[in-house]
């Protein structure tokens, strides 16, 4: 069953409950909230995404709601809890929303480490994945957010997983992330793109999420092999330019972006050498998405995994 497929009351009721029981790509987590706010985004943007039923194992149990206390009616706040502990500090009452996405974001780069995880948006063409490891502000969400509406398939617009048993990629579609200017880029670019509302003053400035393509929720259990590894970077007025990123730095840029490569150590090294070695690696500067999509799209045509 999808979760669109549920009345708004019987969203509220489950959500007011703790009954819902989202799958995202390899999760099931359970979701308590009577925040408005949060049952509005998961209607708006997760309306395609499979419900799990009771007996299947429950990866995270989590809650977004207000606080006890005062704080419930005086400048309102909200929680994050996970198995009824709050991990981090309260939120201003209207970031409900993006509270639970980056509380889910936390869930798996904080406790799966049954994978390599590395902060890298992840997309698959002809069953190959673009890793795009990159710091905050370097256009990844924005670049991500375009191949994902220009043909690409999103595996995650934050979370790269690799699984060190069968040496895949696996995906974990969900809404992507975006943030002050790019919010208005992407809805030029993708104009019937479905977004949640704009929430402003949050420690990343404005954000906003936005669906994931049907495709790629309803591949979800399709998992990609290495093919690329691009490292983005946005530059006002750069002409498009895909150089050859050396196999020693691309692995230095994937160590740097690992969530739980101390945890991992040699098998995350394995893991990631093994990434690197079998991917085709780059540095892209850009400026105007058309042009990003075009060299993207030209990549995809050649072999690969094998850099000129």
């Amino acid at each position: 069953m999808r979760l669109g497929e549920l009345a708004p009351a019987g969203l509220r009721q489950q959500l007011a409950t703790g009954q819902l029981r989202l799958r995202t790509g390899p999760f099931v987590t359970a979701v308590q909230s009577r925040l408005p706010e949060v049952a509005a985004g998961l209607e708006r943007l997760y309306d395609l995404h499979t419900l799990a039923p009771p007996e299947v194992f429950t990866d995270f149990v989590i809650s977004v709601d207000r606080p006890t206390g005062p704080r419930r009616w005086l400048k309102p706040q909200v929680v994050f809890r996970f198995d009824g502990e709050a991990p981090f500090a309260p939120l201003p009452g209207d970031q409900g929303f993006p509270l639970f996405e980056w509380g889910m974001n936390w869930c798996i780069y904080g406790h799966c480490h049954q994978y390599v995880a590395l902060h890298a948006a992840v997309l698959e063409r002809n069953g190959h994945a673009l890793v795009l490891p990159a710091p905050s502000g370097s256009g990844k969400s924005t670049l991500c957010a375009a191949l994902a509406f220009r043909g690409w398939r999103l595996l995650s617009d934050e979370l790269t997983l690799i699984d060190p048993e069968r040496w895949l990629i696996l995906p974990v579609p969900r809404p992507i992330s975006l943030k002050n200017a790019s919010i208005e880029i992407i809805r030029s670019f993708v104009p019937d793109a479905r977004f949640s509302e704009v929430v402003d003053d949050t420690t990343k400035g404005s954000v906003a999420h936005c669906r994931p393509d049907p495709e790629a929720v309803a591949r979800s259990d399709e998992p990609a092999r290495p093919g690329w590894l691009v490292v983005p970077r946005y530059e006002p007025g750069a002409a498009p330019q895909l150089v050859p990123l050396p196999k020693a730095r691309a692995l230095i840029a994937a160590v740097d972006g690992s969530f739980n490569f101390n945890i991992q150590r040699h098998r995350g090294f394995e893991v990631l050498t093994r990434l690197v070695d079998r991917s085709a690696c780059y540095e892209f500067t850009y400026s105007r998405l058309e042009d990003a999509v075009a060299v993207f799209d030209d990549l995809a045509a050649g072999p690969p995994g094998q850099q000129p």
